[in-house]
């Protein structure tokens, strides 16, 4: 292996499999995500999307295969998941707050508890990275006073204080109503252009097609494309993306530009 960190991914995934009883969701996926990459990874319902981006957090433990982080085996590089889990954050589809704390303290206690940094440089980085997404005004409240849209910044803002190398989105608009998915997709483009390493599971064809360096299209269990937004959105190869695709008039829409 070169030691040149340039070539070397800083998340790679080798050779994964995962089943739940006989079921087999994901069937050898390999995937390599280098920095500054925004990966989207593309599917109908049921192919493994969510399940790998799982995976990839430890949320879900692989049956087989190995999440690489920098070339080293992430379970075996972190002595514990967390301060994995503070390199490589996750948002979710359904937010995750702590519905019993501000939108500052959600803010501030992954870096109190994991990353055990004092409380005033905790809230000074929560208030900067509420700032970036636009929530500074909010840090009083609580999620329920927060719509939806509000949630998934404030969720974003406290992945991002921990200042994680990767971020994984899993489905981050899917749960939101139509008007509140662009101000999200927004701050991610914002996040993409600054440069943040990003995987993405996503709906938004949109989004992949402008913002990803890379897209992959997951099918029962198995990379049936992968390739840039030109290749996999206006070039696709496999009959079944194109299928996919279509039904997002994605490929119409292409022939326009």
């Amino acid at each position: 292996m070169t030691t040149d960190e340039n070539n070397i991914p800083v998340l790679s995934v080798q050779g994964l499999h995962k089943s739940f009883g006989d079921r087999e969701i994901l069937k050898g996926i390999n995937v390599d995500v280098y920095k500054g990459d925004v990966v989207c990874i593309i599917g109908t319902s049921g192919s493994g999307k969510s399940t790998l981006i799982r995976c990839v957090n430890f949320l879900e433990e692989p049956t087989s295969g190995i999440i690489a982080y920098h070339g080293e085996d992430a379970k075996k590089a972190f002595k514990n998941l967390p301060l994995y889990r503070a390199k490589v954050g996750m948002v979710f589809q359904q937010f995750n707050l702590f519905n019993n704390m501000t939108v500052l303290e959600n803010c501030m206690v992954g870096q109190t508890k994991v990353l055990k940094i004092d409380e005033k440089t905790a809230k000074e980085t929560a208030l900067e990275n509420l700032k970036h997404v636009g929530m500074d005004d909010y840090i009083n409240a609580k999620p329920k006073q927060l719509s939806g849209g509000q949630k998934q910044r404030v969720a974003i803002a406290r992945a991002l204080a921990l200042k994680p190398e990767v971020l994984l989105m899993d489905e981050p608009t899917s749960a939101l109503d139509p008007e509140m998915v662009g101000e999200v997709l927004k701050v991610m483009k914002t996040l993409a252009d600054e440069g943040l390493t990003m995987v993405v599971v996503t709906h938004e064809m949109a989004f992949a097609k402008d913002v990803a360096s890379q897209v992959i299209f997951l099918d029962q269990g198995v990379i049936a494309e992968a390739g840039t937004p030109d290749e996999i959105f206006n070039h696709p190869t496999k009959k079944r993306t194109q299928d996919f695709l279509s039904r997002f008039n994605v490929l119409a829409h292409s022939n326009q530009d």
